[in-house]
C-alpha cells in the first residue's frame, strides 16, 4: 500500500526537516516542496536526486530563477542527475518569481529599518509574496507570454520605481533591460515549467506514494505562529494542499511534525523558555554540543528547554499524526533536563499560546523536571527498550501530553542513527 506524508516543522524552523524528509524519501516516487522559496534552503533533498524520483516545486512557492537555474547548473556539471535535469525537477507553471526589484527592495528596507527588524535573508521572498496579494506578481508561465509579461513587468516595478526613488533615494529599475533578461531566463525555465497538479493527481490515481515537504516551523506560519515575528506564507501542513492543487481527502496523509528535543530560535521575537539569561552555562553546551548556528549569518541560535504548550499547538494545527524527535543525544550526560507544560500569566495558568503578542512578555514557564540522560551508544540501540530509561521518560512524556506517538528518534546526526519507534 502506498503511504503519502506531509513533512512539517513544528517549532521556530532549523528542526532537522532535512534528515528526515531524506529518511523517508526512499518510500516516495514523488517529493513535493509547497511553501517558501529556493533561496534559504539547500534546495533539493537528496532524496530527490534518487533514481526515479521526481521532485516537485508546487504553485504556493515563490521562486528566484537566477538561483533555480544556477543550482540546476552546478548539480549537473557534478553529474548528480541520472538524466535530463528537468526529467527529475518539475516547477509549476503557477509558481510566482522572484526578480531584482523584489531583492532591492528587502535590502533598501533593512538598511532603512535602523530597528531590531524581523530576520531576513534579503533576498526579496516578503517582496514577492507581497505582490502574489497585491495581484502584481509574475508567475513562470509568463515568462512563457512574451507580450503578457511585458505588460505585467511595466505594472509590477511603476509602483516599486516610485518607492526607490522619492522613499529610498535609490535608483530605478529599468524595463527593457529587465524584460530581456526574463525572456531569456523564461527560455531556461520553460523545460522545466508544468502543470504540478496534474502531475500529482496522476500519481494519486495511480497509488504513487508522495512525501510533500514544508519549509520554515509551525511557529513561523503567518497565522498560526508567533505573530508579526513570523514569515510571510503558511508553513502549517494544510497548506501542502493548496500550494500543490490537491484535495484534502484524496491524499490522506501522515502528517510527522518534527521537533528537537530542546527548542533554538533564530532573531528576535517571543521565546518562553529561553534560558540564555536564567541557565548560561546550559544554554552554550547545548548549543555547543547541538551546533546551533544559524546557517545563513553564522550567529548561535537561541536556546531554551523542550516547550510542550507550543508543541501542542503545532500538534493540533496541523494534525500531527506522529512526531519526530530530534537530537536526542544532545541531552545526554546533563544532570537534569526539563520540559515546558503550561505558562503563568498574570496569576493564571495557560496551557495554550496566547493570541497576543503583548502578553509574550510576561509569559513565565512552568517545568516539570526530568532526570538527565545517560551516555548512549546508537551502535547499541535497535529499539525503544534499548534506549536509557531516562530517556524512555523523557518521550513517555512528551507522548502522552501531545496526545500521539513519537515514531521516529534521532540519536545521532548520520542517516543511520534514526530509530524507528
Amino acid at each position: 500500500m502506498s503511504i503519502n506524508r506531509i513533512i512539517i516543522g513544528t517549532q521556530w524552523g532549523n528542526e532537522g526537516k532535512g534528515k528526515v524528509v531524506d529518511f523517508y524519501s526512499s518510500q516516495a516516487e514523488y517529493i513535493v516542496r509547497y511553501p517558501g522559496d529556493s533561496n534559504t534552503h539547500h534546495f533539493i533533498p537528496k532524496g530527490a536526486l534518487q533514481s526515479e524520483k521526481t521532485w516537485l516545486i508546487g504553485n504556493g512557492a515563490v521562486i528566484d530563477p537566477i538561483v533555480f537555474l544556477n543550482k540546476i547548473s552546478l548539480l549537473n556539471a557534478a553529474s548528480v542527475f541520472s538524466s535530463a535535469p528537468h526529467e527529475t525537477i518539475r516547477v509549476s507553471e503557477r509558481a510566482h518569481l522572484i526578480f531584482s526589484y523584489h531583492r532591492k527592495l528587502d535590502q533598501l528596507r533593512k538598511e532603512r529599518d535602523s530597528r531590531d527588524n524581523i530576520e531576513t535573508t534579503m533576498l526579496g521572498v516578503g517582496p514577492a509574496y507581497e505582490d502574489k496579494a497585491a495581484h502584481r506578481g509574475i508567475q513562470v508561465i509568463d515568462l512563457l507570454h512574451p507580450k503578457r509579461l511585458y505588460e505585467k513587468l511595466k505594472i509590477a516595478i511603476e509602483e516599486k520605481n516610485i518607492l526607490f526613488k522619492y522613499h529610498f533615494k535609490a535608483d530605478e529599475i529599468e524595463l527593457e533591460p529587465l524584460y530581456s533578461s526574463c525572456l531569456q531566463l523564461g527560455k531556461q525555465l520553460e523545460p522545466f515549467a508544468t502543470d504540478v497538479q496534474r502531475v500529482l493527481t496522476e500519481a494519486l490515481k495511480q497509488k504513487r506514494p508522495l512525501l510533500f515537504e514544508g519549509t520554515q516551523g509551525t511557529l513561523l506560519d503567518v497565522d498560526h505562529g508567533t505573530y508579526p515575528d513570523v514569515t510571510c506564507f503558511n508553513t502549517v501542513a494544510s497548506h501542502a494542499f493548496t500550494a500543490s492543487g490537491l484535495g484534502v481527502p484524496a491524499v490522506a496523509p501522515q502528517v510527522i511534525g518534527i521537533a528537537k528535543a530542546y527548542t533554538t530560535r533564530v532573531g528576535r521575537g517571543p521565546f518562553p523558555t529561553e534560558i540564555e539569561k536564567t541557565d548560561s552555562e546550559i544554554a552554550q553546551k547545548i548549543c555547543e554540543l547541538g551546533d546551533e548556528f544559524d546557517a545563513n549569518q553564522s550567529k548561535p541560535r537561541r536556546v531554551g528547554w523542550l516547550d510542550l504548550v507550543a508543541l501542542k499547538h503545532a500538534t493540533e494545527v496541523n494534525g500531527l499524526t506522529g512526531l519526530a524527535l530530534m537530537k536526542a543525544d544532545i541531552l545526554q550526560d546533563f544532570d537534569y533536563v526539563k520540559i515546558c507544560t503550561s505558562y503563568r500569566l498574570a496569576g493564571t495558568t495557560l496551557y495554550e499560546l496566547p493570541a497576543c503578542f503583548e502578553d509574550y512578555k510576561e509569559l513565565e514557564p512552568a517545568y516539570e523536571v526530568l532526570p538527565g540522560s545517560t551516555k548512549l551508544d546508537p551502535h547499541q540501540i535497535h529499539s525503544r527498550i534499548d534506549l536509557p530509561i531516562e530517556l524512555q521518560t523523557y518521550i513517555r512524556v512528551i507522548e502522552d501530553f501531545l496526545g500521539i506517538p513519537i515514531i521516529l528518534l534521532s540519536i545521532g546526526p548520520q542517516k543511520e542513527e534514526t530509530l524507528v519507534l
